[in-house]
């Protein structure tokens, strides 16, 4: 069934409505070398917000991102949806205004307000684990903003489940808000989530926003065998830092391949292929899109109309498929089935 923007979804475990695919603004300015300058990133905001968006992704390590939507969302702030992120080093050499603990989170969510233009935020993530700070310490810091008006929902990225899972069963457990969404780098690219962050996700009642869903642009069809060549850092672009990262292999490419595929024979572009196979993945909540130009943007939320047949998508499952590791690949095998459950039948309701 094809979506549209303003198809909302609940976010957890919250009543929170949000729209299937959220607005990344990690490319509004040009702090990273490449971006979208403030009239054009003005348009992509517009260009989502018209066509029924609420969910805006942004975070404190983003540049001029948040300072722009500040500017953007000021005759919208009721109507959005509006999410940052803290624990990235705001000023290089100041050993504090970096990590996860209470004293950059207080000046990080301060900050923010203030580049927003705002006295709450919808969302608030811990960006980075540091492993430093007290799963308690950061949790009682999360509470006490929310407490105070100033956060309405706690969420996590780019941490560990078993992080992840403890800080939720300690917050349940002393009363403290509990987290409602997890943002994880997720793609046909890179499905290493699927081994146990977005099962505990769905067990735990976190939302699921993947970040990348484009595997840095690899599953658009941009990328060729002539780009397995590690770019030598003269060239200060998006394609050459993600070739850098080493998201251009042959194994991706690969992966790609079939997205074209698949996207002839739908009449769509890859890049929409692959953001209908996200948006459709168990878990989901919204994936988080970025785009430079509002041609870009609009293909990307073209996806909410594409669909894809059984075999399509198994096809897609095939290519990017992984091995779930130990113990998951152990429990699932036939062997334990039989030595532990022999010819018995269950039906789970």
């Amino acid at each position: 069934m094809a979506l549209t923007l303003d198809t909302y979804r609940l976010l957890g475990r919250s009543g929170l409505r949000v729209s299937p695919l959220a607005l990344g603004t990690a490319t509004f300015g040009t702090d990273w070398g490449w971006g979208a300058e403030q009239d054009d990133a003005r348009k992509l905001f517009d260009t989502y917000v018209g066509r029924g968006g609420n969910f805006i992704d942004t975070a404190a390590g983003y540049g001029e991102s948040e300072r722009m939507l500040g500017e953007f969302t000021r005759d919208h702030r009721e109507s959005l949806v509006l999410a940052t992120k803290y624990t990235t080093q705001r000023r290089p050499g100041d050993p504090n205004s970096g990590g996860a603990h209470r004293k950059n989170l207080m000046a990080s969510v301060e900050n923010s307000l203030r580049q927003l233009r705002t006295d709450y935020l919808d969302l608030l993530y811990v960006h980075v684990w540091d492993f430093a700070t007290p799963a308690e310490e950061v949790l009682r810091g999360l509470d006490d903003l929310v407490r105070q008006g100033k956060v309405l929902y706690v969420a996590m990225s780019n941490a560990p489940a078993w992080e992840i899972s403890r800080l939720q069963a300690i917050a349940d457990l002393r009363g403290w808000s509990p987290l409602m969404a997890l943002q994880v780098e997720y793609s046909l690219i890179n499905r290493d989530a699927e081994r146990d962050l977005i099962p505990m996700a769905r067990a735990l009642g976190l939302g699921v926003a993947p970040y990348s869903p484009l595997g840095g642009g690899v599953l658009s069809g941009k990328y060729r065998r002539s780009d397995l060549t590690s770019p030598d850092g003269s060239e200060s672009t998006r394609r050459s830092f993600n070739a850098g990262l080493g998201m251009v292999t042959e194994r991706t490419l690969g992966i790609a391949d079939v997205v074209r595929e698949v996207a002839t024979e739908i009449g769509c572009t890859p890049s929409q292929v692959a953001l209908a196979w996200n948006l459709r993945q168990p878990g989901v909540t919204a994936p988080v899109i970025g785009a430079r130009t509002p041609e870009q943007l609009l293909g990307n939320l073209d996806a909410l109309e594409v669909e894809l047949s059984p075999d399509q998508s198994a096809r897609l499952d095939a290519v990017s498929a992984i091995s779930l590791g130990y113990p998951h690949d152990l429990l699932a095998g036939a062997h334990i089935r039989a030595v532990t459950s022999g010819d018995l039948k269950v039906e789970s309701r």
